[in-house]
């Protein structure tokens, strides 16, 4: 039974196991309605306390998370009783002072998946190029990077002078001003120069930002982070310096709001909705305008053939997107190169036949004299003006596995240049043809070589449309892990580059929507419109992100911080006021397409984070697990079993319908939770977190399996277990050797300790509960009389606690390999949620039918972790929120 040392009375009742029905009462008082009575909210397990002479390791809990207010100091501890023990304040205060004199604390708190982390040498690290390298990728980066980007020429001019057709020189060479610096100042400067810097360990989106954010600053709302979390060798947290004093302020204030949470997480969905309308609108608006090439080849092709040409085109585009990117890769690069030089040879051509005046438009004046002889025209023009910058996010978006060098080196020695001479030779035409408005770059185009430039200019339009794609895919994937999209089915399309997928879902309803666009607006002149409210949301959300990068992360002056701030949103805003003159001509279907989509975002992880912070209020109290003692209140049978949950502390309330409903349970337990981590990548021999769950005679075991959002998961079970098994022995020898350690540490202390510790074992919990140690540590719990413990007992290999070290380690390593020889069992646990009927109108209406709705249609968790249906064993539980 629980046994107290010498001189302290006993605070606990003398029962020492609970039946299976004492436990399902129990949980029923959990899981009840609000009016119910529930358990008590304990975190015995809170702190490490051993004696002078060793004691076992509790689960170590860091309740700071969970709100429970856990205590870590033994006055704290001892203080926090409940009433239950009738004593007066100076019995208390001598009973403080007397534990005080026995519990030693081992050196500051250290967190057991602290410690496993900070023993694995950091392997991963996203590669360094070099020079000779970069060079090579910068052809490569052409098909994956610069796609979308490199076709803009296609409809910029066309889109400017829609509304408003140009009537002099000086309005063509105020256009030409006008997209100049707009490349120089957004996908130059900005993007090239400043945010390419932003990746993530390579990685690049809305959502890289976000979790670049989350990591430098508790900024997630899911409260499922572990300081342990930034030991992963790729995590490569740079904290604030204390120097800047403005950087510890905002991490402070970010960590501690939760409005700023949300709204950072608001701007964050909003910017990735309007990325997958972007996704929906260039493959529309890039083959659409390719195919107006044949409109000026042969004079029969009207509007509505240009249309079903262009459907045509989309199916096969999104039909051969399955096959990814490294399948038809080797045509992609050679492709672009050789439109790249179209554009540039085309350019060059005009200017030498048309005039060298163009030039004049380098000059920033005009763009003075376009606004002050035409404000209307010239303001209603930045929304075309703008579609040259299209690309800008997906270039960013599409880093993956490309140095930040050779894209910018692509970028400044072959794109910008192509696409500049490219502008010139259209402005050089336009300039000597002021009535031909539309279709200006294939009516500049020398009659000699229009065929063969069409041709390229379609498979250019149409890679750029699949780069698109592929972005999406990418962020739709980094959202997946961070809790903000359901959960889909993704496709690695590439054994060589893990980055490349295919999410086939995805793809169909990117399809359905862009055929949806072509068909309703049948023109690129409304599409062009639309195309710019998408790249401007996505454009000031990445403005926003950045900016708060550089104040946390980055730490940049604040003057320059202001500087880009205003430039960049100002410019965008100035933008955005253009293309929202518009709306009325069709361009609103996009804003409601993004609506719905954030909408979709937001439910979700509002739905998961109420779900997991009521898994965690409800977790089961480790005085129940100890009252309950190491057969759970059941039989142990041979095998392990491995529960898989969301939890990454505490023991899950599911746990307890396993035992309630199950005739036995496993003699080893392991909670595995797969936990995914803001990070691209975790190297395999630091994807496993261990550590103990109760004493050792228990045999429970909490892993936690890291993964990052570009971690493949593609391990088989018989991999799995193996890797998990493997993990676990490791960590149990390295728990040895730390004992072994402090027990040689111990023995240099002088014999009357020795003699005082050995009748002061005893361990206390922040809720008061005192368990003594005098038994022998490893000492097994079959000596308790329990009429459940039978047969379980001769498997459990009873530890003697007098043997050494060295025996207690092989007796340990010996039962595990015994339970696995007996089989691995996957308990997985279906926990859903209802509002309460006491809950607003709009929480029932999101909880119980927009996110019920989503969890039913989404992919569920088995087909996600690949667990084995033939050793599955499921349970389901509702909570009320």
């Amino acid at each position: 039974g629980v046994q107290t040392p010498a001189g302290l009375p006993s605070h606990e009742p003398a029962e020492p196991h609970a039946s299976a029905s004492q436990l399902c009462t129990s949980i029923r008082m959990e899981t009840g309605s609000s009016g119910g009575r529930r358990l008590p909210k304990t975190e015995s397990a809170e702190m490490r306390w051993v004696v002078p002479g060793g004691a076992y390791e509790e689960d170590e809990i860091d309740s700071s998370d969970d709100g429970d207010g856990g205590t870590d100091t033994p006055t704290a501890a001892l203080g926090s009783r409940g009433g239950g023990g009738g004593y007066s304040d100076a019995e208390e205060d001598e009973e403080d002072a007397l534990l005080r004199q026995r519990l030693v604390r081992t050196g500051p708190r250290a967190d057991s998946f602290d410690v496993e982390a900070l023993d694995v040498p950091g392997l991963y690290r996203h590669q360094e190029f070099t020079m000779g390298r970069s060079i090579v990728l910068a052809l490569q980066t052409l098909g994956v990077v610069f796609g979308d980007v490199g076709t803009s020429p296609l409809y910029t001019f066309d889109i400017m002078f829609n509304k408003y057709p140009n009537t002099s020189k000086e309005d063509v060479l105020g256009a030409l001003s006008l997209v100049i610096y707009t490349l120089i100042l957004i996908p130059l400067l900005k993007y090239t120069l400043i945010v390419l810097w932003g990746n993530d360990d390579g990685e690049g989106g809305i959502f890289a930002l976000y979790s670049l954010i989350c990591r430098n600053a508790k900024a997630s709302l899911l409260p499922n982070q572990l300081p342990s979390d930034t030991r992963i060798s790729s995590f490569q947290l740079k904290v604030p310096s204390v120097e800047l004093e403005r950087s510890l302020r905002i991490k402070e204030r970010l960590e501690t709001s939760s409005m700023l949470k949300k709204l950072l997480l608001m701007l964050v969905l909003f910017g990735t909705s309007m990325v997958i309308a972007d996704g929906v609108v260039t493959p529309a608006m890039s083959v659409m305008s390719a195919v107006n090439g044949l409109k000026v080849g042969i004079s029969s092709v009207n509007e509505g053939e240009v249309v079903m040409i262009s459907v045509a085109f989309l199916i096969v585009l999104f039909s051969l997107q399955r096959f990814g990117t490294s399948k038809v890769g080797l045509a992609v690069g050679p492709a672009l190169f050789i439109w790249f030089c179209c554009l540039s040879g085309i350019g060059i051509y005009n200017i030498m036949q048309y005039g060298t005046e163009v030039l004049r438009a380098f000059n920033p004046i005009y763009i003075y004299y376009y606004f002050e002889r035409n404000p209307t025209q010239a303001w209603m023009s930045l929304g075309g003006c703008l579609l040259c910058a299209t690309g800008s996010e997906a270039m960013f978006a599409d880093l993956c596995y490309f140095s930040v060098r050779s894209v910018q080196l692509t970028f400044v020695c072959l794109v910008l240049p192509c696409l500049l001479l490219g502008y010139l030779g259209q402005a050089a035409f336009l300039m000597e043809n002021l009535t031909q408005n539309e279709q200006v770059f294939f009516l500049s185009i020398p009659s000699q070589v229009f065929w063969p430039v069409v041709f390229i200019a379609t498979l250019a339009a149409l890679i750029a449309s699949r780069t698109m794609t592929t972005a999406i895919f990418s962020i739709i994937k980094q959202a997946t892990a961070l809790g903000c999209f359901p959960r889909l089915k993704i496709i690695h399309t590439s054994r060589k580059f893990m980055g490349q997928i295919y999410i086939p879902v995805m793809n169909w309803f990117l399809l359905v929507s862009c055929l949806a666009f072509v068909t309703t607006f049948g023109s690129i002149n409304e599409i062009g419109n639309a195309y710019g409210i998408a790249e401007l949301g996505v454009m000031m959300m990445t403005t926003i992100l950045v900016t708060i990068i550089m104040l946390l992360i980055w730490q940049v002056n604040i003057i320059v911080v202001l500087c880009f701030l205003t430039l960049f949103l100002g410019l965008e805003l100035f933008f955005f006021s253009s293309v929202l003159g518009s709306v009325a001509d069709g361009s609103w279907v996009l804003l409601v397409f993004a609506a719905v989509l954030y909408l979709v975002m937001y439910i979700w992880n509002y739905g998961t984070k109420l779900k997991y912070e009521t898994e965690v209020k409800q977790k089961l109290s480790m005085d129940l697990m100890m009252d309950l003692g190491c057969n759970l209140g059941t039989v142990r049978a041979p095998g392990i079993g491995l529960l898989y949950n969301e939890l990454v502390r505490g023991v899950p309330a599911i746990f307890g319908h396993f035992l309630t409903t199950m005739p036995a349970i496993h003699s080893m337990i392991i909670f595995v939770c797969i936990k995914w981590v803001p990070v691209p990548v975790v190297p395999q021999n630091e994807r496993f977190l261990f550590r103990r769950v109760c004493p050792k005679n228990y045999h429970m075991f909490r892993c936690i399996a890291r993964y990052g959002y570009k971690d493949v998961r593609k391990e088989n079970p018989q991999t799995f277990e193996q890797l998990l098994i493997e993990s676990l022995e490791k960590f149990i020898r390295r728990e040895a050797q730390e004992r072994s350690l402090e027990s040689d540490e111990n023995g240099n202390t002088d014999s009357e300790e020795e003699v005082a510790s050995s009748s002061s074992r005893v361990l206390v919990g922040p809720n008061g509960s005192i368990y003594s140690l005098g038994v022998p540590l490893l000492a097994e719990c079959g000596g308790v009389s329990n009429p459940n413990f039978g047969s379980s007992t001769s498997f459990d290999g009873s530890l003697d606690g007098t043997m050494d070290g060295r025996r207690s380690l092989d007796n340990e390593l010996s039962f595990i390999h015994m339970a696995k020889e007996c089989g691995v069992v996957y308990l997985l646990g279906h926990g859903d949620i209802r509002a309460r009927k006491e809950s607003f109108f709009v929480k029932k209406l999101v909880i119980n039918y927009f996110y019920a709705f989503l969890r039913k249609n989404c992919r569920r968790g088995i087909a996600t972790l690949s667990i084995p249906h033939t050793r599955l064993m499921q349970v389901a539980m509702q909570y009320m929120v």
